[in-house]
């Protein structure tokens, strides 16, 4: 994270490198990046945002004159590659992770001035001195994870690496990387080579938000009292109408369906299984 920057219009960015080299968090890779995957990040995030879908934002792509090895098959197969770096924007860059942590590791006092941090500058009808501040988050987070799955499976979007760092706390598409767009219906896509149980295939995509919740929940149980928790497992377990109201009022958008009928959740179920059929 390189700064902030407020444009004309008073929109606030964090300003990120992608590639540029090892960061004091970097764990064992050499925070480098290749050609190949900048230029899809690229494309992609702002393929993703002209579709209307929350989204990180490029904003400049440097090629590198140095050698970049990697096996991109994970198959032994090594190779030199050309490396470069995006900068890309985001209205924040915290994750699930940021806070999963932290609580991990105890650091409680922390953990909850980062989230008082972010209510504020992200959250604005949350009142940071509201003594349900942090349920109120959670309900934010919890409907609005649902809805962008919700939108990224209307455009046949698989994410690729859907782990808890890298589902933002702001709720839009990041950290682009093997990700890909069904050319054909398939609950089963894997865009990932190395995912070879297929824990994030397209299909599974709304379940493993729900698990990342569910670890967003675990992290924030330390500053919720008892009534607050059993509030917070209530609006977890709601989560999955969220989803599908939001799945069928984007596919029925999609269809030209109006009004409400109780056969279109049959109808759209059904059109997809055709599809899978074809």
């Amino acid at each position: 994270l390189i700064g902030v920057y407020t444009n004309r219009h008073g929109e606030r960015w964090e300003l990120q490198l992608k590639g540029s080299g090892k960061t004091p968090y970097s764990r064992n890779g050499d925070g480098r990046a290749v050609l190949r995957s900048s230029l899809r990040e690229f494309l992609c995030s702002e393929a993703m945002h002209y579709l209307g879908i929350p989204t990180s934002r490029a904003a400049s792509l440097v090629v590198s004159d140095d050698d970049v090895w990697r096996d991109q098959f994970y198959n032994g197969n090594i190779k030199k590659e050309r490396g470069a770096i995006v900068l890309r924007l985001a209205k924040s860059w915290f994750r699930i992770g940021s806070l999963e942590i932290l609580a991990h590791s105890g650091e409680l006092d922390l953990l909850r001035r980062l989230l008082d941090f972010i209510i504020q500058e992200h959250f604005p009808s949350i009142a940071v001195n509201d003594s349900n501040r942090y349920l109120e988050f959670f309900s934010t987070v919890v409907s609005e994870t649902a809805s962008l799955i919700a939108l990224w499976m209307s455009v046949g979007f698989a994410h690729g690496v859907c782990n808890t760092d890298n589902f933002s706390l702001l709720s839009i598409t990041i950290d682009y990387g093997p990700f890909g767009f069904m050319d054909s219906y398939d609950p089963n896509f894997v865009p990932n080579t190395s995912d070879d149980e297929s824990r994030y295939k397209i299909g599974n995509q709304a379940n493993v938000g729900l698990f990342n919740l569910s670890k967003l929940l675990q992290a924030l149980k330390p500053l919720l009292d008892p009534r607050q928790e059993q509030l917070a497992s209530q609006i977890l377990e709601g989560y999955g109408e969220h989803y599908y109201s939001r799945f069928t009022e984007l596919f029925k958008t999609k269809l030209g369906l109006l009004g409400q009928n109780e056969n279109d959740n049959y109808l759209i179920a059904f059109l997809l299984k055709v599809s899978l059929l074809c």
